[in-house]
Parts: structure tokens; C-alpha cells; sequence
């Protein structure tokens, strides 16, 4: 992975960077910021989540579960009660519901690690400490031939250091 990584000091300036490297499409974009800042998530445009859909197919899964264990149960020890079903959806839809939200949300956790790539055994490329201490780094990962013009436009926005990696 070759690129360029530029380090601000300023929020503005970065985020002026980032506008105008995603208009020059000079590559991928990646911030480095010691805490979110809804500037830079604008600036980004980082595509939705596909964490969401981890949520709904889990959040589902575990409903159909919560009714098929509540429903096999009843009819595997019947209780007979007056001549009622066995089966009656209205009283099972309480433990559907707390099903759906268990297996939802362990599969909202799960995706959450799995899209989020943790656990991260080896640093980033581009990750300076200075980045969680306030200042602010922006990687471009970009071919050779586009470093130098990428360079020169994390400079003219501002950068306090721009320097090559791979």
C-alpha cells in the first residue's frame, strides 16, 4: 500500500484537504483524529454501514427462533387447559421479542468487530501516535506517479509534515 500521509494541526485546514482531494480523486481517504468529529465524517461521505444488515438478518433470525422454541415446547409438553391451543401465537410473541433483541444485538456486536477488523494485530499504515494526542493525519493511498500531487495539496491546505509511506 503506497500513499501519502499528512499531518495537521488544524481541523479546518484538514478537512479543506480532504474536500479537495476527494474532488481531485487522487485516491482513498483515510483520517487519523484523536476523537469523532462529524466534520471529517461530511467531508468523507463514507458509504452506509453494512453493519445495520447484521441487525435485521440476526434480529429476524432470533424471532423466528423465540416463537419456533416457545411453539416446540408447548406442543412437545402439552399442557391441556380448558380445550385451548396449544399453539397460540399472542402469549409467544413476548419471548419472540426478547429473542429478537438478544441474537440482534450479539450479531450487531459481531459485525461491529468484523467490519471494524478487530482485533487489529499490526498498526495501519500511515498511524502516527501523534494522533491521539490532538493532531490530526490524513492518508492518501494513491499509485507513485499521484504522491507528488497529492503531496503538494495536503501542503498547500496546510499540512505541518507530508511525507511518503508504503
Amino acid at each position: 500500500m503506497t500513499g501519502v500521509l499528512g499531518h495537521f494541526k488544524e481541523l479546518d485546514s484538514a478537512v479543506e484537504a480532504i474536500t479537495e482531494l476527494k474532488t481531485a480523486r487522487l485516491g482513498d481517504v483515510t483520517v487519523f483524529t484523536p476523537t469523532p468529529r462529524h466534520e471529517f465524517e461530511h467531508a468523507v461521505e463514507p458509504p452506509p454501514s453494512p453493519v445495520r444488515r447484521y441487525m435485521l438478518f440476526g434480529g429476524l433470525a432470533g424471532c423466528m427462533f423465540g416463537f419456533w422454541i416457545a411453539i416446540w415446547s408447548s406442543t412437545y409438553w402439552p399442557l391441556v387447559v380448558g380445550g385451548k391451543a396449544f399453539a397460540s401465537w399472542i402469549p409467544y410473541t413476548i419471548f419472540g421479542f426478547e429473542v429478537f433483541v438478544l441474537v440482534g444485538a450479539l450479531s450487531t456486536v459481531a459485525g461491529l468487530f468484523i467490519h471494524a477488523g478487530i482485533p487489529r494485530l499490526t498498526m495501519m499504515v500511515g498511524y502516527d501516535p501523534r494522533f491521539s494526542n490532538g493532531d490530526y493525519g490524513v492518508w492518501v493511498e494513491c499509485t507513485p506517479d499521484r504522491a507528488e500531487s497529492a503531496g503538494a495539496l495536503l501542503k498547500k491546505h496546510g499540512a505541518v509534515e507530508v511525507r511518503g509511506e508504503r
